[in-house]
């Protein structure tokens, strides 16, 4: 298994990338200014795409596992990478996700907490309904994590693999 930057030919995941946003705009508005990874294990399984937000914020804007490799632990390890990659260059890692039964709790199970939310954001934004495990989204909720040398998800990655 290998994680790797990919720096040229972003486009090529962009299946992968539709799987955790739905809109193209929306897509285009982080991907080039975003740092891309992708997880191989055998094949691309997985990928996740970050953005400096500034002030130590590390935001994940796109964090995908092809369907059938889901419940595996690539989204996991993925985060993982992130924190040990980064921990020494931010202070805090950051993602915004839709308030669904889907997303949440795998976040919380990594160690994230809920900060903030972003009222009506999913209406505003997206031309049409997204719906996620049978909720309509609506709000944009902010989950954050500090970045330190041990991770929870460290901790969890022989187990409960997501």
């Amino acid at each position: 298994m290998e994680i790797r930057e990919i720096k040229t030919g972003k486009r090529q995941y962009w299946d992968l990338l539709f799987l955790a946003d739905e809109q193209e705009e929306m897509i285009e508005a982080y991907l080039e200014r975003g740092v891309m990874f992708v997880l191989d294990d055998g094949g691309v399984k997985a990928e996740c795409v970050v953005t400096d937000e500034g002030d130590g914020v590390l935001e994940i804007k796109n964090i995908a596992v092809l369907p059938e490799y889901q419940g595996k632990g690539y989204g996991k390890l993925l985060i993982i990478f992130l924190e040990q990659a980064y921990r020494d260059s931010f202070r805090i890692l950051r993602v915004g996700t839709g308030d669904s039964p889907l997303t949440i709790p795998f976040y919380e199970r990594c160690g994230f907490r809920e900060s903030f939310r972003r009222k009506h954001f999913f209406i505003e934004h997206y031309d049409h309904p997204i719906v996620e495990g049978g909720v309509l989204l609506d709000d944009m909720v902010y989950l954050e994590k500090r970045l330190t040398k041990i991770s929870h998800c460290d901790t969890m990655a022989g187990t409960d693999h997501e």
